[in-house]
C-alpha cells in the first residue's frame, strides 16, 4: 500500500513545519490458522457429550459428563482463543505497537521517523497460508517480533512505505527548522 500520488510522481505531503495528523493504516492479529485444533476440539467434545449423555456407565452420572466436558473447553478452546485474541498489532502513519496480554496490558512501540530495517522470515507452513514472522529492529532496542502475519508481503511492503515517508518529513522538517522559518 503506497501514499496517493500526485501528477508530477510525488506523494502528497504536508506543508512543511505542519503537524502531521497520525491516521491507521492497519489493525490485525496473528493468522487464525492458530485456532484450528481448538476448533476441532471443540466439535469433538460437543459430538462425545452429545453420544455419551444417558449412556455412561451406572457410577457417572451426565454431571460428571458435562463438567468434565466444560472443563476441556474451557482450558483447551477458551483460553487459547483469549490468548489469541489479547494480542493485536497496529500500524500508524507515526509507529508501530503491539498490545498483548489478559490481565496486563504490554505495549511496544517503534517510531517510523527512527528508521529500522525490516526482515520477514517464512517457513513452509506459513508460506503455504500467506503468512509469515515479521522483525523489526533499529539497532538501540530490542528487536519487535511480529508473528504469524497475515498477508506479510503485503504488510512488509507498507511498513517500508512508511518509514520512506517518514524519514523523507523528518529530513524536510529538520532542515526547515535549520535555516530559521
Amino acid at each position: 500500500m503506497t501514499q496517493p500520488v500526485t501528477l508530477g510522481g510525488r506523494p502528497n505531503m504536508p506543508p512543511p513545519g505542519a503537524p502531521v495528523e497520525e491516521l491507521l493504516v492497519a489493525r490485525f492479529r496473528s493468522h487464525a490458522r492458530r485456532l484450528f485444533w481448538p476448533a476441532v476440539l471443540l466439535i469433538a467434545t460437543a459430538g462425545a457429550t452429545a453420544y455419551l449423555y444417558d449412556n455412561l456407565p451406572a457410577p457417572f452420572e451426565n454431571w460428571m459428563l458435562l463438567a468434565a466436558a466444560g472443563i476441556v473447553v474451557l482450558l483447551l478452546v477458551v483460553l487459547p482463543f483469549l490468548f489469541w485474541l489479547s494480542r493485536t498489532c497496529t500500524i500508524t502513519t507515526r509507529r508501530v505497537i503491539v498490545r498483548e496480554g489478559l490481565g496486563s496490558r504490554h505495549r511496544r512501540e517503534l517510531s517510523h521517523t527512527r528508521g529500522y530495517s525490516i526482515s520477514v522470515r517464512r517457513g513452509p507452513l506459513q508460506r503455504l497460508w500467506g503468512a509469515g514472522t515479521i522483525t523489526l529492529s533499529n539497532g538501540v532496542d530490542e528487536p519487535m517480533r511480529l508473528q504469524n502475519v497475515p498477508m506479510v508481503n503485503l504488510v512488509h511492503e507498507v511498513l517500508a512505505d512508511q518509514v520512506e515517508v517518514n524519514q523523507i518529513l523528518a529530513h524536510r522538517d529538520a532542515q526547515i527548522s535549520g535555516q530559521g522559518f
